[in-house]
Protein backbone atom coordinates (compact mmCIF):
# COMPACT_ATOMS: atom_id res chain seq x y z
CA UNK A 1 0.00 0.00 0.00
CA UNK A 2 2.88 2.36 0.64
CA UNK A 3 3.70 2.48 -3.08
CA UNK A 4 0.13 3.12 -4.24
CA UNK A 5 -0.88 6.72 -4.92
CA UNK A 6 -4.27 5.88 -3.54
CA UNK A 7 -6.32 2.88 -2.60
CA UNK A 8 -9.96 2.13 -3.08
CA UNK A 9 -12.07 1.39 -0.03
CA UNK A 10 -15.54 -0.12 0.25
CA UNK A 11 -17.68 -1.05 3.24
CA UNK A 12 -20.15 -3.92 3.26
CA UNK A 13 -23.89 -3.47 3.45
CA UNK A 14 -25.91 -5.49 5.95
CA UNK A 15 -26.54 -8.11 3.23
CA UNK A 16 -22.77 -8.59 2.77
CA UNK A 17 -22.51 -6.86 -0.60
CA UNK A 18 -19.97 -4.09 -1.03
CA UNK A 19 -20.93 -0.45 -1.22
CA UNK A 20 -19.26 1.47 -4.05
CA UNK A 21 -15.49 1.71 -4.16
CA UNK A 22 -14.13 5.12 -3.17
CA UNK A 23 -10.58 6.23 -3.97
CA UNK A 24 -8.67 7.67 -0.98
CA UNK A 25 -5.06 8.61 -0.37
CA UNK A 26 -3.15 6.17 1.76
CA UNK A 27 0.08 6.59 3.71
CA UNK A 28 2.23 4.37 5.85
CA UNK A 29 3.77 5.55 9.10
CA UNK A 30 5.95 2.90 10.66
CA UNK A 31 4.43 -0.44 9.78
CA UNK A 32 0.84 0.87 9.76
CA UNK A 33 -1.38 2.06 6.89
CA UNK A 34 -3.54 5.15 7.43
CA UNK A 35 -6.27 6.95 5.50
CA UNK A 36 -8.07 10.21 6.18
CA UNK A 37 -11.11 12.01 4.94
CA UNK A 38 -10.71 15.71 4.27
CA UNK A 39 -13.64 16.21 6.63
CA UNK A 40 -15.39 13.97 9.13
CA UNK A 41 -18.74 12.70 7.99
CA UNK A 42 -21.30 10.47 9.63
CA UNK A 43 -22.35 9.12 6.23
CA UNK A 44 -20.50 7.91 3.17
CA UNK A 45 -17.53 5.57 3.23
CA UNK A 46 -16.00 7.16 6.32
CA UNK A 47 -19.10 6.96 8.51
CA UNK A 48 -19.78 3.36 7.49
CA UNK A 49 -16.15 2.34 8.06
CA UNK A 50 -16.08 3.89 11.53
CA UNK A 51 -19.36 2.23 12.52
CA UNK A 52 -18.56 -1.19 11.03
CA UNK A 53 -14.86 -1.20 11.97
CA UNK A 54 -14.24 -3.27 8.84
CA UNK A 55 -13.78 -2.51 5.18
CA UNK A 56 -12.33 -3.92 2.00
CA UNK A 57 -9.43 -2.21 0.26
CA UNK A 58 -7.73 -2.69 -3.05
CA UNK A 59 -4.63 -1.45 -4.79
CA UNK A 60 -3.11 -2.90 -7.95
CA UNK A 61 -2.18 -6.48 -7.15
CA UNK A 62 -3.92 -6.63 -3.75
CA UNK A 63 -7.50 -6.77 -2.49
CA UNK A 64 -8.11 -7.51 1.16
CA UNK A 65 -10.45 -7.13 4.11
CA UNK A 66 -9.13 -4.79 6.80
CA UNK A 67 -9.97 -3.80 10.33
CA UNK A 68 -10.58 -0.08 10.70
CA UNK A 69 -9.55 1.73 13.88
CA UNK A 70 -10.48 5.38 14.42
CA UNK A 71 -7.30 6.99 15.76
CA UNK A 72 -8.31 10.59 15.13
CA UNK A 73 -7.86 11.33 18.81
CA UNK A 74 -4.53 9.51 18.94
CA UNK A 75 -1.41 10.87 20.51
CA UNK A 76 0.23 13.98 19.06
CA UNK A 77 3.13 11.74 18.00
CA UNK A 78 0.88 9.53 15.82
CA UNK A 79 -0.75 12.63 14.31
CA UNK A 80 2.66 14.15 13.56
CA UNK A 81 3.92 10.90 11.97
CA UNK A 82 0.85 10.58 9.75
CA UNK A 83 1.01 14.29 8.83
CA UNK A 84 4.67 13.85 7.86
CA UNK A 85 3.80 10.78 5.78
CA UNK A 86 1.14 12.76 3.88
CA UNK A 87 3.52 15.66 3.27
CA UNK A 88 6.31 13.32 2.20
CA UNK A 89 4.16 11.34 -0.19
CA UNK A 90 1.88 14.03 -1.64
CA UNK A 91 3.88 17.25 -1.13
CA UNK A 92 1.92 20.50 -1.26
CA UNK A 93 -1.13 18.60 -2.48
CA UNK A 94 -1.47 17.23 1.04
CA UNK A 95 -2.28 20.60 2.62
CA UNK A 96 -5.96 19.74 3.12
CA UNK A 97 -5.01 16.37 4.63
CA UNK A 98 -2.81 17.76 7.42
CA UNK A 99 -5.26 20.16 9.02
CA UNK A 100 -6.63 19.54 12.51
CA UNK A 101 -10.00 18.63 10.99
CA UNK A 102 -8.44 16.07 8.65
CA UNK A 103 -6.26 14.64 11.44
CA UNK A 104 -9.45 14.00 13.40
CA UNK A 105 -10.51 11.60 10.63
CA UNK A 106 -7.42 9.39 10.80
CA UNK A 107 -8.18 5.69 10.38
CA UNK A 108 -5.62 2.92 10.91
CA UNK A 109 -6.05 -0.05 8.56
CA UNK A 110 -4.89 -3.46 9.75
CA UNK A 111 -5.08 -6.84 8.02
CA UNK A 112 -8.15 -8.58 9.01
Amino acid sequence: MAEAGELEIAVRRSDGSLRRWVPVWVVCAGEQAYVRSWHRRDTGWFGHAVRDRRARVRVPGLESDVTVEDVGDASPQVTAEVDAAYRGKYGGGADSMVTAAAAATTLRLSPG
